[in-house]
């Protein structure tokens, strides 16, 4: 009950701790150093704001004297406050103040004032630009008239003295207009161009032209220059500074929140440090009093670790035992497999075996041989007169042939029992590397050698010969014309002979049937070489595909499923792989060995 007790009071404990840090954290996340540094940012970007504000309307003013005549310094003001009001919005939509509708007010105000500003300035940079480009030409225009005045003959330069005086008074009159604009210079100005279209009239023909050009310009001025005063008077009159001070006021009204709520944060973190100080000392003297219990607990478990550790060495003792047993057993099992595929692979080849045999017994007992004992027997008969016998006698005159016959058939026979135990001689040396290949189990080596492939499935069909006539098996040969490859030649008739057995046995439950075998070899595309034999048999059903080459399976009544396994081995010892296809029962099957051309076995 004590140590439960304890351990209750100690989660507690742990408990509170968690919760007042907790607490505390969350009170540091939400203090207003974050939020003050972003007043101060923004508060910095809205100085920047102002700042160019005021760029813009100097430049304005600075456009209208004539001091600048490049309308560039009224624009990048513009662009500069786009940009800067960009940054600004994105913080405050961060810090959540554009949700407010104070804040959306002042916004839309700030938008509103800063796009009517921007319009009127491009309106007032249209027409101040007509005002100042005729400003510039009246002296051009005033000394081009000047000009032709000086050409006029003497008795007229009283009258043109008069008429260059009106002239020069009003250019005098539209410079002043510029500067100074009112009605009465107005009015003044539209009598001086009344005056100057009836005095021209007077004059020569070639005062007409700049005459006409000038009063064009001073009309346009009398036109622009009110225009271009009332867009200024307009600019100066939208509130884009007095917006940005209601920002500001926005500003420092939350920024005043956000210090309320710090201070109120940091006496709330005060108290809770003292909570949680105390409760750490708390926490620490329960821990101190379990450190005893520990200690017991730590000696009561030593103690039986190693009554456990004991048991643990007897009962390792016993699994290795177990395990010597059970590698002993898996031993035996492997060598048994290795046997079972030796008997089936030689019983292939024993078939080849018993037909040589069968057929060299029935050469010899239908031998020529004993007609050449009868003829010695007539030989034996007339020794003493033997040139009479053969040369009179009807019986030997033959003889002599029958002789020469004999000699040809008993040849024949020779060659023919010699070829049969040649044949005999293969299959007993293919069973002889048939136990090779399987002792490479046990760390045996099968060397590479130069194999004609065509040549080679000729031995395997040789070494089935008696079994395919038996069952009346056609074969087709379809061979493309391959050079000579490096490879195991036992493992390769070793699959061969499998392959062609297995097609004939497949073949054998057709009754009278056509019984027709391909055997096809290629050369593909990466450099592989491709055996495949193909039956018309009983086909393979589509879930005995993925373990047909599965160790025991068999679907003959007769089988023992090593053929198949063994043969898919030895394609992978050869970097090759074996496959086999059907498209269901009834349909025949295609088996198919494929090996890289340099194919080289590896050592088992």
């Amino acid at each position: 009950m004590r140590a439960i007790s304890r351990r209750a009071s100690l989660l507690s404990l742990s408990g509170l701790v968690l919760a007042l840090s907790s607490m505390l954290l969350f009170l540091y996340l939400n203090s207003g150093s974050e939020q003050t540094q972003t007043y101060n940012e923004s508060r910095d970007l809205i100085r920047q704001l102002k700042q160019q504000d005021a760029v813009w309307e100097n430049e304005m003013l600075k456009a209208r004297v004539a001091i600048s005549h490049d309308y560039d310094p009224l624009v990048t003001p513009l662009k500069e406050m786009k940009r800067l009001w960009t940054r600004f919005d994105s913080q405050e939509t961060e810090q959540g103040r554009n949700d407010s509708a104070q804040w959306r007010d002042a916004h839309d105000g700030f938008l509103a004032a800063l796009g009517e500003k921007a319009r009127l300035v491009e309106q007032f940079k249209s027409h101040n630009a007509l005002l100042r480009n005729s400003l510039a030409f009246l002296p051009a225009a005033e000394d081009g008239i000047q000009t032709r005045l000086n050409k006029v003959p003497d008795p007229r330069r009283q009258e043109v003295h008069v008429f260059a005086t009106d002239t020069y008074d009003l250019l005098l009159s539209a410079l002043e207009f510029a500067q100074v604009t009112s009605a009465d210079k107005a009015a003044e100005i539209e009598v001086g161009l009344g005056d100057l279209a009836v005095n021209v009239q007077n004059l020569p023909s070639e005062f007409q032209t700049p005459v006409n050009l000038l009063s064009s310009h001073v009309a346009l001025i009398l036109r622009e220059q009110p225009i271009v005063n009332r867009l200024l008077e307009d600019i100066e009159t939208i509130p884009v500074a007095e917006r940005l001070d209601t920002i500001t006021s926005l500003l420092d009204r939350d920024q005043q929140e956000v210090e309320k709520n710090d201070r109120r944060y940091h006496l709330y973190t005060l108290w809770l440090s003292g909570l949680l100080m105390l409760s750490v000392v708390g926490l620490a003297a329960l821990l101190v009093r379990s450190f005893s219990e520990v200690r017991r607990v730590n000696n009561a478990l030593q103690a039986s670790n190693e009554v456990l550790e004991q048991r643990v060495e007897d009962r390792t003792r016993e699994l290795k035992n177990a395990q010597s047993e059970l590698f002993s057993a898996a031993r035996h099992a492997g060598m048994a497999e290795i046997a079972t595929n030796v008997l089936h692979n030689v019983g292939n080849v024993l078939n080849s075996v018993n037909t040589s045999s069968n057929l060299i017994a029935q050469t010899l007992r239908s031998s020529k041989t004993h007609g050449l004992g009868k003829a010695m027997q007539m030989f034996n008969e007339h020794s003493g007169e033997l040139g009479q016998f053969l040369t009179q006698d009807p019986k030997g005159r033959l003889l002599p042939g029958y002789l020469n016959q004999l000699t040809e058939a008993i040849t024949h026979e020779q060659r023919e029992i010699v070829a049969e135990l040649e044949r005999m001689s293969k299959s007993v040396d293919h069973i002889k590397e048939v136990v090779a290949t399987q002792q490479s189990y046990a760390g045996a080596k099968s060397l590479p050698e130069p194999l004609s492939v065509n040549d080679l499935i000729e031995d395997a069909l040789r070494m089935n010969a008696g079994a395919l006539s038996r069952h009346q098996v056609n074969v087709v040969r379809d061979f493309d014309e391959l050079p000579q490859v490096m490879g195991d030649r036992h493992r390769m008739l070793l699959i061969l002979i499998n392959l062609i057995s297995n097609a004939k046995y497949a073949m054998s439950g057709q009754g009278n049937e056509h019984r027709t075998m391909t055997l096809r070899t290629r050369i593909i595309e990466g450099g592989f070489l491709e055996m495949s034999v193909l039956d018309e048999g009983e086909g393979i059903a589509p879930e005995n595909l993925q373990k047909i080459f599965a160790h025991g399976f068999t679907t003959r009544k007769d089988g023992h499923g090593f053929g198949l396994h063994s043969c898919a081995l030895a394609a992978i010892e050869m970097n090759g792989q074996l496959t086999a296809h059907s498209d269901g029962p009834g349909l025949g099957a295609l088996f198919t060995l494929r090996i890289p051309l340099t194919a080289v076995t590896e050592p088992a």
